[in-house]
């Protein structure tokens, strides 16, 4: 930490955040046997009528080890984890990480092809799975054969469930042997919506450091044997499972786990277990604004809530924030970086709007192509140094030599630094806009959009122009039962965007595209824009 005391942003860090970390060079398996050493009877995992302890969850984790590893299951072998918000995935991980398995990670509404590409890339030779998923999986047999396909839930007697391996099994007493820093506990894969897939290598050693300082960020307030987190964002995506799963284990929370996320579904449950920790994504967040009958569910029960996965619109924000009184603590994150690098404090100076400073023990600057480091309030690329960033990419040295140098992950974000050190993202390298030779990063005009009162969401992008080469574009989602007057609306941008910034052209539709974690994906607006493109000529 001595070396970062010159940091702009050094003043503005609690008292908690001061200290030098320690970080322990451990297993990410050790964070589960403290917590059970300590709170062994304190509920683990509710999910609608499941109720594990965490004396029980560890039974169980430990009986699958044991089972997998009579099978024959060795450390450094690659596991899918195929699975959707279930305590299976919990017990898999964990049972993976006593082994010495790799997790890799696998969203399950994954096409064959999909799957096909990660598993060969990744050499998967196992997969966890659900029993709607075996057709799925079955339909690669011709071009990709899985050692072992195990099931959450019910299976065919080709399939082995987790059930009956954990019932049958003896259980695992001795720990595999692992070297926290070197060793790979998760592969997860990246760039699906921008382009070909890479799987970023997460040390045990990095995905502990991300828990260690996730929890500095908020101290003493968040009570050890005493949270409850609501975990609606999916597992296998990096931030649910660094924030929701391992964070929660940690400091022994008990993790209510939503399998899918239905509004209206998620509020009953809020109302019933009273959560206090909530790292959700934007479409949530979103979501609950617009439930017209949100302020009767008690959502001032949440301490703490963070977001993650893309940015949060500054006006859904303050909404939330005026009908909770809960606190968002904006932040940043990139599956490289396990996945947390800045955070507003929850004490102390918050800006909403900015990502907030850098984690404990964390470096991070702006530099220009030339790799120099920019003075405050100017715009380049966001580097970012730390004990969580990833080892590298999996079987992908030139990605690895191009993402990582002299130990700085280099995000492909564009961002300034204000003069006390907070940062803002102001858009994506492939997606700012050059508009007449200017650059226009769509961010600041989704901002000024979602001031509009009739504006539920939108998304802005450069589309193909035969003059200009590229103009800008505002894809809108009105609120129900609302007809959007775009001259109007282009007069509300010109209040508050300088004219080169403001949206040429305008297009309501029902929804945006969106990834799994509700990432907007503006690959395929810009694609749809250039097939229409095409027809015309």
């Amino acid at each position: 930490m001595k070396n970062l005391e010159e940091r702009k942003w050094f003043r503005a860090y609690p008292e908690q955040m001061i200290k030098e970390l320690d970080i322990p060079v451990v297993s990410v398996y050790s964070l589960l046997e403290d917590t059970v050493s300590h709170y062994p009877n304190r509920l683990a995992v509710i999910q609608d009528e499941v109720k594990y302890t965490y004396k029980e969850l560890k039974e169980y984790i430990d009986h699958l080890a044991g089972g997998w590893k009579e099978l024959g299951l060795r450390k450094g072998e690659r596991i899918g984890l195929m699975i959707s918000n279930d305590p299976g995935y919990i017990i898999s991980y964990y049972a993976a990480m006593k082994l010495g398995l790799v997790v890799v990670q696998i969203n399950p509404r994954y096409t064959p092809r999909e799957l096909l590409q990660i598993a060969s890339d990744a050499e998967v030779a196992y997969i966890v799975t659900e029993d709607n998923m075996i057709e799925k999986i079955k339909k690669l047999d011709e071009v990709y054969q899985f050692q072992h396909i195990f099931v959450v839930g019910s299976s065919d007697d080709e399939i082995i469930s987790l059930a009956s391996l954990i019932k049958s099994s003896k259980k695992l007493e001795e720990n595999n042997t692992i070297t926290p820093g070197e060793d790979v506990a998760v592969i997860q894969y990246t760039g699906g919506t921008s382009g070909a897939i890479k799987g970023a290598m997460l040390t045990h050693y990095n995905l502990v450091a991300n828990v260690i300082q996730s929890y500095a960020m908020y101290g003493e307030d968040m009570k050890f044997g005493k949270e409850t987190v609501l975990t609606a964002t999916p597992l296998y995506h990096v931030y649910a499972m660094t924030s929701g799963m391992n964070l929660g284990i940690y400091i022994g929370a008990t993790n209510l786990l939503i399998k899918k996320f239905e509004v209206a579904d998620v509020l009953e449950k809020i109302k019933t277990y009273k959560p206090t920790f909530f790292p959700g994504v934007p479409g949530m967040y979103n979501a609950f604004i617009n439930h017209e009958r949100v302020r009767e569910y008690g959502l001032d029960c949440l301490k703490f809530c963070s977001s993650g996965s893309a940015p949060l619109p500054v006006e859904v924000i303050r909404k939330f924030e005026e009908i909770t009184g809960a606190v968002i603590g904006e932040g940043f994150g990139l599956s490289e970086a396990s996945p947390s690098t800045h955070r507003n404090p929850p004490k102390g100076i918050r800006k909403i709007g900015s990502i907030g400073i850098p984690m404990p023990e964390t470096d991070s600057k702006v530099v220009d192509e030339k790799n120099n480091e920019l003075p405050a309030n100017s715009v380049g690329e966001l580097v970012i140094k730390g004990p969580q960033i990833m080892k590298g990419y999996w079987n992908n040295e030139e990605q690895t030599r191009k993402s990582l140098k002299a130990g700085w992950l280099y995000t492909g974000d564009l961002a300034l630094q204000d003069e006390d050190g907070y940062f803002f993202i102001v858009g994506r390298k492939k997606e700012m806009i050059i508009n007449g030779g200017f650059n226009v990063y769509p961010q600041e005009v989704e901002n000024v959009l979602y001031e509009h009162p009739d504006i539920k969401e939108c998304a802005v992008a450069g589309i193909p122009d035969r003059e200009k080469g590229e103009v800008i574009k505002a894809y809108i989602v009105p609120k129900r039962g609302i007809s959007i007057d775009f001259e109007e609306l282009k007069g509300f941008c010109y209040r508050s965007l300088t004219p080169y910034k403001v949206p040429k052209r305008f297009e309501v539709i029902n929804e945006l595209p969106r990834n799994n974690v509700g990432k907007i994906l503006k690959r395929k607006l810009v694609d749809a824009e250039k097939k229409k493109s095409q027809k015309r000529d």
